[in-house]
């Protein structure tokens, strides 16, 4: 791919752009009407400030993203120095790279109903379906729960999660949802008929087979998601990219590995940058690194962070992060593969592996386990044979850390820069 040559700015000016305005604190109900507007061009294009984000870091979003005012419950308070986003910018989703400082993405209305439009395609769902919010209102997971409630012609139903509620509102409602595989164990564990759900479409993180077998075992019709903010979410559906969604892996004939590359209508428009930073580091250079690129056709992708293989039918294998690759005596070990054995074992409930400081070799791979039994947990030298059995010995487990929970993101995502600490 040839890298891009020219590209917008970090931001327009206010002069052709539209006005950005953060959101906090709000009801999701209220979110919900604030974006259907930023859909139609009646209001500001939106940054969330996703619920339970401390004064501190708030103040470091905001200073970062610029937005002209700031919405709460109290009311709209005017910012200094605010900068207009891309005259098609209807939100602004916040993440951090490696080294924690926030970046926007820019999405339009277009690509959020693009990518609304072609997921309610996939999975059915008719107009006038009921879609249940249970992800944070404040992330993407949970605004694309309500743009395809949008584009269906409703609006979400939001609650908190919680096994019995929830479940008395789906027997209610037969709801459309979106899940993360915490709560699709938690579910199970209570013994849910998932029957009464129309679609689960799982994402956030990987769902071992285990899982997904005991969801369709119980009568969930569970779709697996991947996505990320730069794609509005969701873009690959049970390993099959949505409608207008392309996927390549980057140097690869079909079936190799390498990084993922997408492209699509549901792309960002470009990402938003705190002042100084550098715009071109958000384009990827060669193909060596992630951001966005061209291609010689002008056509634009997006060089994810994700490895990954496309096999002979067609469909999408995500075998872990290029950036939670752990070196370890010289060895590169692909984090998300051997979690993938660990967790087929029968006394792993939950499980995440990362590397972690070893002063002997480098990093030690480490398998976090939330056991089925906690009086009869799995064995370090029983995880470390079944990884023997299927891949190089230097990838087995060095370590095994038991917990009765895995800290979790807001997002719904295990928390791998806490789980990266040293046990104790």
């Amino acid at each position: 791919m040839a890298q891009a040559s020219e590209h917008r700015s970090q931001a327009p000016s206010p002069e052709d752009g539209r006005a950005l305005q953060a959101v906090r604190g709000l009801a999701p109900e209220h979110l919900n009407r604030l974006l259907a507007a930023a859909l139609e061009g009646t209001g500001p294009a939106l940054l969330p400030v996703p619920d339970g984000t401390p004064d501190s870091r708030t103040a470091e979003l905001l200073t970062a993203m610029r937005p002209s005012s700031l919405r709460t419950p109290e009311g709209v308070t005017a910012l200094d120095g605010g900068v207009a986003a891309d005259p098609g910018t209807a939100l602004v989703v916040t993440t951090s790279g490696s080294t924690g400082r926030p970046k926007g993405v820019e999405l339009s209305a277009d690509a959020l109903r693009a990518s609304a439009l072609a997921s309610v395609a996939r999975i059915g769902a008719r107009p006038g379906d009921t879609w249940l919010c249970v992800l944070p209102a404040g992330h993407i997971s949970g605004i694309q729960v309500m743009m395809r409630a949008l584009v269906t012609g409703t609006g979400a139903v939001h609650a908190a999660f919680d096994t019995d509620s929830l479940m008395e509102s789906a027997r209610r409602l037969r709801p459309h949802v979106s899940l993360v595989p915490t709560q699709l164990r938690r579910l199970l564990a209570a013994g849910a008929d998932l029957s009464v759900f129309g679609t689960i479409l799982l994402g956030g993180a990987a769902a071992e087979p285990a899982l997904l077998a005991a969801a369709r075992a119980a009568g969930g019709r569970v779709v697996t998601t991947y996505g990320m903010s730069e794609t509005c979410g969701g873009c690959v559906y049970d390993g099959f990219p949505l409608d207008g969604t392309r996927v390549r892996i980057a140097g690869s004939a079909t079936g190799g590995s390498g990084r993922v590359l997408l492209s699509g209508p549901t792309l960002l428009t470009g990402y938003r940058l705190p002042p100084g930073a550098a715009v071109e580091d958000t384009w990827a250079a060669d193909g060596d690194e992630a951001g966005l690129a061209l291609d010689g056709a002008g056509r634009r992708w997006l060089h994810t962070n994700d490895l990954g293989r496309v096999d002979a039918e067609g469909r999408l294998h995500i075998l872990g992060r290029m950036d939670e690759v752990v070196n370890t005596g010289g060895h590169k070990v692909v984090p998300g593969q051997v979690n993938a054995i660990v967790s087929e074992h029968p006394a792993v409930a939950e499980s995440v592996v990362v590397g972690r400081p070893d002063t002997e070799w480098g990093e030690r791979v480490t398998a976090v386990v939330v056991p089925v039994d906690p009086e009869d947990p799995p064995t370090l030298e029983g995880l470390r044979d079944r990884v023997r059995d299927r891949l190089p010995s230097y990838a087995a487990p060095r370590e095994l850390d038991l917990r009765p929970a895995l800290p979790m993101l807001a997002s719904g995502k295990p928390d791998l820069v806490a789980l990266r600490r040293p046990a104790g």
